[in-house]
């Protein structure tokens, strides 16, 4: 049982990366396959698919790497936790690692990176941090 799914995913992630695994598969949510599409679209992995039937779904991710064969995920770091959310109001929302690295926000309009959440003036509790 995982008490913290995003957590999970996103470690998940990070560390076949730098065991340089080409895909992971993990148990499917409508929440982790959002964040999963949100990663795909950002540039960090390079594929989302849904595997298997209703009860059984899965979500493969195919890692995305660097054309030296480097990680294209340096690190992640999980903001809001369990015992204590943070949230962001647009103004507030600032760029993180001078713009290369993207935080993520759980909004009214759905799972954004900081850049689309300025963009759209909302704000959301702040998921985590990827660079």
């Amino acid at each position: 049982m995982v008490i913290d799914p995003i957590s999970d995913l996103i470690i998940q992630i990070k560390n076949a990366n730098d065991a340089r695994k080409a895909s992971i598969v993990i148990p499917h949510s409508k929440f982790r396959e959002g964040v999963a599409k949100l990663l795909e679209k950002a540039g960090y992995v390079k594929s989302v698919t849904i595997k298997g039937k209703k009860i059984t779904k899965s979500l493969e991710i195919e890692l995305f790497y660097n054309e030296d064969k480097t990680p294209r995920i340096n690190g992640v770091e999980r903001v809001s936790k369990l015992s204590r959310r943070i949230y962001a109001k647009a103004k507030n929302i600032r760029t993180f690692y001078n713009g290369f690295g993207n935080i993520i926000l759980s909004t009214p309009k759905g799972i954004l990176t900081d850049k689309d959440a300025k963009r759209e003036k909302v704000g959301g509790e702040v998921l985590f941090k990827i660079w």
